[in-house]
């Protein structure tokens, strides 16, 4: 992977060797706010991608909780969560060598006090917090997250604890911080499926932030697979992709299908004639 200036849309973009495939994209306004997340199994790997990137993002995280197959068969993700060795090598090799911070995501064990014993291995690492995630690899999304063993994480140790699991509302984050004690919180399907959860005064509608996600889109050239994932996300929460919307996400090949298929083929057109004659193009 190589990065390079993208000039259209003032973006530094890591692209895959022998492709064109943008696999990660961000902006030096975004340089304090974005870490960077990466799945491995091996603390080289994982050293010479993060280098990569450091330079661009706040911070490098590990992902060590992930319980998809994807994650586990490549001995990534939660296929960690056993081989305290292994994350011990992996985090005290990027803390060695990286000179932005380093922090990782896990989920809960068997028990608490193995959940504890865990992060207490981790705190020794010198990362610089640890997210939690309130399941065990075996619980299905709908359990309920069990925040009381997020708290017995964040009573043990002495580095900010992020909370993670059934945050679905505004309110949900003060509600996660007083269960846990916890210093902050990290929200996925939340977010995914109507992302003005962050918003205090209450979530928009998710039509409304549909379309407003499409146009953002459109305007930063997002990666047609991340576009359609997160469009995935919000109709199969809200409605159903079986009807002609889930269908019509589903065949669209490039942006300029799904602008068509929300009626903004003006604004694409708009923005794409924009950016080339504002590059000399």
């Amino acid at each position: 992977m190589h990065h390079s200036l993208n000039e259209y849309i003032g973006c530094t973009d890591f692209v895959e060797k022998g492709t064109e495939n943008v696999v990660f994209r961000t902006c030096y306004e975004e340089r304090n706010r974005v870490i960077f997340q990466i799945g491995t199994s091996d603390a080289v790997r994982a050293l010479t991608a993060a280098q990569i990137v450091c330079k661009d993002v706040a911070a490098i995280d590990v992902n060590m909780g992930c319980p998809k197959s994807f994650s586990i068969s490549g001995g990534m993700g939660a296929a960690l969560l056993n081989k305290p060795e292994l994350i011990h090598d992996i985090l005290t090799t990027l803390k060695r060598n990286l000179s932005c911070p380093v922090t990782c995501k896990i989920r809960l064990l068997k028990s608490s006090q193995d959940t504890v014993e865990l992060a207490r291995r981790i705190e020794k690492t010198g990362v610089s917090a640890l997210a939690v995630h309130g399941r065990k690899v075996a619980d299905r999304p709908r359990d309920p997250a069990k925040w009381s063993e997020i708290a017995d994480v964040v009573s043990a140790l002495s580095i900010p604890v992020i909370a993670n699991g059934d945050v679905f509302d505004y309110g949900d984050f003060a509600r996660i911080k007083a269960a846990t004690g916890a210093s902050s919180v990290m929200v996925a399907r939340g977010a995914l499926w109507n992302a003005s959860v962050f918003s205090p005064e209450g979530k928009v509608h998710w039509e409304e932030v549909k379309r407003e996600y499409v146009r953002k889109s459109i305007l930063w050239d997002n990666d047609i697979k991340s576009t359609k994932h997160t469009l995935k996300e919000m109709i199969m929460h809200y409605s159903c992709l079986e009807l002609p919307e889930g269908k019509g996400v589903i065949k669209s090949e490039n942006l300029a299908d799904i602008a068509k298929l929300y009626g903004e083929e003006r604004y694409y057109q708009f923005v794409n004639e924009n950016r080339f004659s504002s590059n000399g193009s």
